[in-house]
């Protein structure tokens, strides 16, 4: 059930990021088409796209780590035993999960701080541009912590197997 609302969840992103790129896509052409055909240059478009982008690159990031396709150097992980290679894996989505709350902590902090400051030529708060920091961090922390938890319990149960063999 965690795992069918993650994925749901995970599939809100990766639209929430491709309508923003084809909000993107079609401003930028509204830019170009009034410069140079109506000599009249919509200035909310530079800014919105600064926006835009902010949430395609964060709502990506979180896909990302939900689909394992972040960077990662597995070299030393790769040359362990079977074993050793589980706990590294385990490791590394609880250091993820932490690194999300450090991201959501610290976003909190910038929109509370950004509250007051209104984005130039959006008239919009601040804080609307750290909110992609603080909703990445939270999906990050969701994510990754959800499959260290389910890596965990898996292994728990793999683990008196490992001990067996040993003897």
């Amino acid at each position: 059930m965690i795992d069918t609302f993650l994925e749901w969840l995970r599939r809100a992103c990766l639209f929430a990021a491709s309508a923003a790129l084809v909000f993107l896509v079609i401003s930028f052409g509204w830019l170009v088409f009034g410069r140079y055909v109506l000599n009249a240059t919509p200035t909310w478009v530079e800014q919105s796209a600064l926006l835009l982008i902010c949430y395609i690159v964060f709502l990506g990031a979180a896909v990302g780590v939900r689909e394992e396709t972040h960077i990662g150097v597995t070299l030393f992980r790769d040359v362990m035993p079977s074993t050793i290679q589980k706990v590294l894996i385990i490791f590394i989505d609880f250091a993820l999960a932490a690194f999300g709350a450090a991201m959501l902590t610290a976003g909190i902090m910038l929109m509370q701080f950004g509250w007051d400051t209104k984005l130039p030529m959006l008239n919009i708060p601040e804080s609307f541009r750290t909110l992609a920091i603080t909703s990445c961090g939270g999906l990050i922390f969701l994510f990754a912590g959800a499959r260290g938890l389910s890596r965990l319990l898996r292994f728990k149960s793999y683990v008196p197997e490992i001990l067996q063999e040993d003897v």
